[in-house]
């Protein structure tokens, strides 16, 4: 598990390289070069992905536990509505 700072690095990186190859191809199309920008676009997307799940696993902790605390939850309100509709 990769840490916020360690994803946003990367990310960095990735956006200064594309735009870099972006401004080379303003001034002649390359075909090496624009495969270079499309993969990096798409590690970009991906890196945003990963970040905000990183933040997310963070401010809220890991899927796991916000699943097994929605079900406990479901579970209790299940047995309150079982119990005023028996009462």
């Amino acid at each position: 598990m990769r840490t916020p700072t360690d994803i946003r690095n990367e990310l960095d990186s990735a956006i200064e390289r594309r735009a870099e190859l972006w401004e080379d191809l303003s001034q002649e199309h390359d075909a090496a070069k624009a495969a270079e920008a499309s993969r990096l676009s798409a590690l970009i997307d991906a890196l945003w992905a990963e970040a905000r799940g990183a933040k997310a696993r963070l401010q809220f902790g890991s899927p796991e536990l916000i699943i097994q605390r929605a079900r406990a939850e479901e579970k209790l309100d299940r047995e309150s509505r079982r119990l005023r509709t028996a009462a």
